[in-house]
């Protein structure tokens, strides 16, 4: 049987979100500051750390690699937020607040940010695939495909292309040019070039100071598993076996919004470092909503918390889901698709 809190998500998306969730939208300067402060901090505290550590020998602060990665993680949730309006009540603020981090997260954040708009504006949508997203064929679409597109397919689906080889690649090269809006105007080509040349200068000064192989030592594996993670959250929060895809006129935001993202319930511990990231469903209804507030949504409206989640055990199986079947509405494996008639 349906439970009375799924009946009450039902009725509520029969009306619009946008009223309900308006009042969580304005942020507090002095918690976004707060934020700010406890994410940044560590990260360069832990970094320096890390750095003298090796500098003279002790290797073993590698280790610490691992934390710091995650602090990079919450530096580009923060990033992230700027991009929305979220974070602050200044358009200004968010947006140099947002550039100055992504020196850090390598992310240029005005051509990242017109990106992931179209990613917010067109989530679930068949027929506008190709931006911000995770490239997703059609069972029939994958059938279609010469025996050469179907090896291409396979192995960008690929796990360690996924997130191995294709994380790496997304944020040290592809991000270093406007891939998509080459031809978009002057502003992704700012974007692009002045953050590469605002991480290549403090690159080049700690390379000096440190050493090559000691900077790269510490650098590459804390930006190597803060791109995995950072990738590995994205998909996620998109591609699980009920998500939403449709086309036409049956496409609906709110839908999308509701049922095409996930609310991935993660322990406290990664749930912090995350930014509530995995409350992703809600974020999708309301992005203006600052990130330590969606957990408030969450406990006003509990018909949302079962919407779409999946526990971290659960997640791991959404690795083998890569093709999108328009008779079943879900999302299957290889394998399945070979079963589908």
């Amino acid at each position: 049987m349906e439970s009375s809190t799924a009946k009450a998500a039902v009725e509520r998306s029969k009306r619009s979100w946008t009223a309900a969730l308006a009042q969580y939208r304005s942020p507090n300067l002095l918690r976004s500051t707060i934020e700010i402060a406890v994410t940044a901090v560590p990260f360069v505290g832990l970094w320096t750390l890390i750095a003298l550590a090796v500098t003279h020998g002790h290797w073993w602060a590698l280790a610490l690699t691992v934390p710091a990665a995650g602090f990079l993680v919450r530096l580009f949730v923060l990033q992230h937020d700027c991009g929305h309006g979220a974070l602050f009540g200044q358009r200004r603020v968010n947006d140099w607040t947002g550039r100055v981090i992504g020196v850090f997260t390598l992310t240029p954040y005005d051509y990242w940010r017109r990106t992931h708009a179209v990613h917010h504006a067109t989530t679930g949508n068949l027929d506008k695939r190709g931006i911000g997203d995770v490239d997703t064929l059609t069972v029939r679409e994958y059938r279609a495909l010469s025996l050469m597109g179907r090896l291409r397919y396979r192995l960008y689906r690929h796990p360690t292309v996924m997130f191995g080889f294709g994380p790496a690649w997304l944020f040290i090269c592809q991000y270093r040019l406007p891939v998509g809006l080459m031809r978009a105007g002057v502003e992704p080509w700012t974007s692009t070039v002045a953050t590469t040349l605002g991480a290549a200068i403090p690159v080049v000064l700690l390379m000096w100071l440190m050493g090559p192989l000691a900077f790269l030592a510490v650098q590459l594996p804390i930006t190597l598993m803060a791109a995995t993670a950072g990738v590995w959250l994205f998909y996620v929060q998109h591609q699980f076996e009920e998500t939403y895809w449709s086309k036409g006129r049956s496409w609906d935001f709110q839908n999308a919004a509701l049922h095409g993202s996930s609310h991935y319930d993660l322990p406290f511990p990664l749930r912090w470092i995350t930014g509530n990231i995995g409350i992703h469903h809600v974020h999708h209804l309301a992005a203006k909503v600052p990130f330590y507030r969606l957990p408030e949504i969450l406990r006003d409206y509990p018909e949302l918390r079962d919407i779409g989640r999946i526990t971290l055990l659960e997640s791991l199986r959404c690795v083998k889901l890569v093709l999108w079947d328009e008779a079943a509405n879900r999302l299957v494996s290889f394998r399945q698709a070979r079963l589908c008639v």
